[in-house]
């Protein structure tokens, strides 16, 4: 679950003073990369004793390109979740490091804490971010697991995608009887590590490495600071459910009277159907919840053929989703503290939305809710496209701000900050040096005697400058009476202009970086005739590379240039003639790029390269023309 801290930690200078401790990083992560990016949260069993913390920590940002994304400190669970990202080989040594110091300064012959746990580093998974696929993070927690087992000699249970077997999948029966019982688990030959001894490490206990979707810590914060309350809607919504009751259900569920399994009575947990076997209540169970009901049951710990006497279950209402109600003491109110183990299948807003209506029911208020560690930013762009399409707004607006409309929406400053730089994980940024520099010192930069940046970058300029045009022009025409009948369609709109108007920003840099293949090419050596050879081999790659960057500009602008069109075609003429400057802007776009793809061919030196690119290039300007000519009449009628 979400560590919650119990602890004042702001004396500390290393911590963020605040009550959920956060490391002082700035974390910008852009979609720029084409790097496999590797994410890894340890979990490790101390969360009391910060010099040990900072130790582990240190290990890991002692590895040359790792960047530590968020350390998690829980006193009352003794427990510290540590967030870290970086390409494969970094994120392994890393991952490796910190296991090894773990393993040195904590001893889990002494540790007491409410989270279940088996060993000082407790559990180690990897998550893919960024090109990356989840064979890649299985590939790596085997490699790390081996790597643990043989050279610090702790068993080892691989678990979720990395499992070796499927009874392993799942970790809570891979830490069943945690600490306390690994010694006889370990002495079972159904329960063999997958690398280290099969051997009871008194110190070190075991670990858990394994490959998992990202996972979202999220608490749900209460008007309240009963438990039960908190724990009433968790049992409602988590997966695993709750135990079916009867009679005094309403407000609260749980004041019922529990179901049991009788002899030839086998109710059904979400209906009044009773059966009168489990063989025929898994038939119906099929037949109108088109599931399995063995599975069901076995997955929360019951054998489908020893149900006599046992509770019956009500499903849970989402799917990857854990929950549990608790008080924590420093906000001064209960929390439903929940992960979601696939937030593409179960988003926080979902969630947020049911507990909502929940809490409605039952005459509690939700203040807000709380990220523990980060989350990527399509659950928040999710999140903020929801609400705004419930106020009837824009969809298509810049990504931060729909970021900032999630935050608000969801109260994720209610009881810490939420930095939306430390806190997002693919938030859509421009992090060229060109594309940040002010509108004065770009036009300055570009004056310099210094071939870049030059036209192509200017070139994507003005397609970004024509997509943020039809992106406004739709935008004002959001909301207004006569065009609500197009909203979804306004919306779809809006928001192709935003992922275009991006991408150009993005190329603005780009565009200079491509032709510095072409400098660095030049300034290699060519003393010999190997030298020369390579030195030309190389330089024609670059061009090649500056040719084919400002295609893809034009290529983009000759897209604003429809974008402009279908902004013109709505029919607001109080913005018209910002469509026919998107347009001129984009025309503008799509010749200047042409002009630095013309000036890069002949130095490839590749006829089948240039003849190819020549012919997308008539192809592209002439459509361009015909549209920015019409936009303009279109513009110049209104007049």
């Amino acid at each position: 679950m979400s560590v919650a801290v119990t602890a004042s930690l702001s004396s500390h200078s290393w911590l963020l003073s605040s009550k959920r401790t956060r490391f002082p990083i700035n974390v910008f992560y852009g979609l720029r990369t084409v790097k496999k990016v590797i994410e890894c949260v340890p979990n490790f069993s101390e969360g009391r004793d910060l010099a040990v913390i900072r130790q582990i920590t240190d290990a890991i940002e002692s590895v040359q390109g790792i960047r530590l994304l968020d350390v998690d400190p829980g006193e009352s669970t003794n427990r510290t979740v540590v967030t870290f990202i970086g390409e494969p080989e970094p994120v392994k040594e890393a991952a490796f490091r910190a296991i090894q110091k773990a393993s040195e300064l904590i001893d889990m012959s002494t540790h007491q804490g409410e989270h279940s746990r088996f060993g000082a580093t407790d559990v180690c998974p990897f998550v893919p971010v960024s090109n990356a696929n989840m064979e890649d993070c299985a590939e790596i927690a085997r490699q790390v697991g081996r790597r643990v087992g043989d050279e610090l000699g702790i068993p080892v249970y691989l678990y979720e995608h990395a499992a070796s077997k499927p009874e392993r999948q799942n970790l809570a029966k891979v830490r069943a009887g945690e600490y306390e019982g690994l010694q006889k688990k370990l002495a079972d030959p159904a329960w063999k590590p997958d690398f280290g001894p099969a051997e009871f490490n008194p110190g070190a206990g075991a670990t858990a490495v394994g490959a998992r979707e990202f996972l979202i810590a999220y608490n749900i914060n209460l008007n309240t600071t009963d438990r039960r309350y908190a724990n009433e809607m968790a049992y409602e919504i988590r997966e695993r459910g709750r135990w079916k009751r009867i009679g005094n259900v309403e407000p609260f569920y749980y004041k019922g009277d529990v179901v049991y399994f009788e002899e030839g009575k086998y109710a059904d947990g979400n209906s009044d159907f009773i059966a009168g076997s489990f063989e025929e209540l898994a038939e119906f169970y099929k037949k109108k919840y088109d599931a399995d009901l063995y599975e069901r049951y076995r997955s929360i710990g019951l054998d489908p053929d020893n149900l006599i006497g046992r509770p019956v279950y009500k499903d849970g209402m989402f799917t990857h989703l854990k929950g549990i109600g608790w008080v924590v003491d420093d906000y001064k109110c209960a929390q439903i503290s929940l992960n979601l183990t696939n937030y593409k299948v179960t988003s926080p807003v979902a969630v947020l939305e049911a507990v909502r209506k929940l809490a409605v029911e039952r005459g509690i208020v939700i203040t807000g809710s709380e990220v523990v560690g980060v989350v990527p930013f399509e659950a928040m762009q999710e999140a903020g496209r929801f609400y705004l399409r419930r106020m009837q707004k824009s969809t298509g607006i810049p990504a931060r701000d729909i970021v900032t409309t999630a935050v608000q929406a969801m109260g994720l400053t209610d009881v810490t900050e939420f930095d939306i730089d430390k806190k997002v994980i693919g938030l859509p940024v421009s992090d060229g040096p060109l594309a940040n520099l002010t509108i004065t010192d770009f036009v300055d930069e570009v004056s310099r005697d210094t071939p870049a940046p030059g036209g192509g970058s200017i070139a994507a300029l003005a397609g970004a400058l024509g997509s943020a045009l039809a992106s406004m022009v739709v935008n004002l025409s959001v909301g207004k009476g006569e065009f609500d009948s197009q909203y979804s369609d306004l919306c779809e709109l809006a928001e192709n202009a935003q992922a275009i108007k991006d991408e150009l920003i993005r190329a603005i840099d780009a565009d200079t970086e491509a032709f510095n293949e072409v400098i660095a090419g030049m300034r290699m050596a060519k003393d010999t005739a190997e030298q020369i050879a390579v030195r030309s081999s190389v330089i024609r790659a670059g061009y090649k590379s500056a040719a084919e960057v400002p295609l893809r500009t034009a290529e983009l602008c000759r897209q604003v240039l429809d974008l402009c069109q279908a902004a013109a075609n709505i029919g607001n003429k109080a913005v018209m003639s910002d469509a026919g400057v998107g347009a001129l802007m984009a025309l503008a776009g799509v010749q200047g790029a042409i002009h630095n793809v013309r000036i890069n061919l002949p130095h490839t030196k590749d006829e089948v390269f240039i003849a190819r690119m020549e012919a997308q290039l008539g192809a592209l300007i002439s459509e361009s023309r015909e549209i920015c000519e019409t936009i303009q009449q279109q513009v110049e009628s209104g007049f």
